[in-house]
C-alpha cells in the first residue's frame, strides 16, 4: 500500500523540469529615467580609501550630513520645554514639518514621571495622562504639498 501511495509522487518528480529563465530588458528601455541632481548622490570614495559620510551617504542621512556641513539642524533633537506645564490656553508648542509628530512627556520638572508617548496632530491638543501637560503641534510645512505626498503613498 505504501508503494502505491508513493508511485504517483515519484513519477511527478521525474517529469518536472525547471522553467526556462528569460531575461528581459524592455522595462529598462521603456521607463523614463530622468537626470538626478549630482548633489543628491555623492561621487563615492576613491579606490583604496575609506569613504567618509559626505562621500557615501544618501537619502535622509545625506540631507542631515549636508545640513550639518552648512550649520543647519535638519532634525530637531532639542528637548521640549519642561520648565512649565502646558495648559489649554497656553500649550507647549512642538515644531513639526509633518501633519503629525510623536512626542514623549516626562513631566514638569523634567523626569518627574515615567515617559508617556503621545501622537500630536494638527488641530488636536493631547494631554499627558500623568502630569496633565497639554501640547500643540506648531506646523511649519506646506499642507498642500503634504496632502499630495500622502495621496501618492509617501
Amino acid at each position: 500500500m505504501l508503494r502505491a501511495a508513493l508511485r504517483p509522487a515519484a513519477s511527478v518528480a521525474r517529469v518536472a523540469k525547471p522553467a526556462a529563465r528569460t531575461f528581459a530588458v524592455s522595462t529598462l528601455r521603456a521607463s523614463e529615467h530622468k537626470e538626478i541632481d549630482a548633489a543628491l548622490f555623492p561621487p563615492g570614495a576613491p579606490a583604496g580609501t575609506v569613504p567618509t559620510d559626505d562621500l557615501h551617504s544618501t537619502g535622509l542621512e545625506r540631507l542631515q550630513v549636508l545640513g550639518e556641513m552648512h550649520g543647519v539642524k535638519v532634525f530637531d533633537y532639542d528637548p521640549l520645554d519642561s520648565s512649565r506645564i502646558g495648559t489649554k490656553k497656553d500649550p507647549i508648542k512642538v515644531l513639526s514639518w509633518d501633519s503629525d509628530r510623536l512626542i514623549g512627556c516626562t513631566g514638569s520638572p523634567a523626569e518627574s514621571h515615567e515617559l508617556h508617548w503621545m501622537n500630536l496632530k494638527i488641530g488636536e491638543h493631547p494631554r499627558c495622562p500623568e502630569c496633565g501637560s497639554v501640547y500643540e503641534l506648531d506646523f511649519h510645512g506646506d499642507l498642500e504639498l503634504l496632502k499630495a505626498q500622502k495621496a501618492h503613498g509617501h
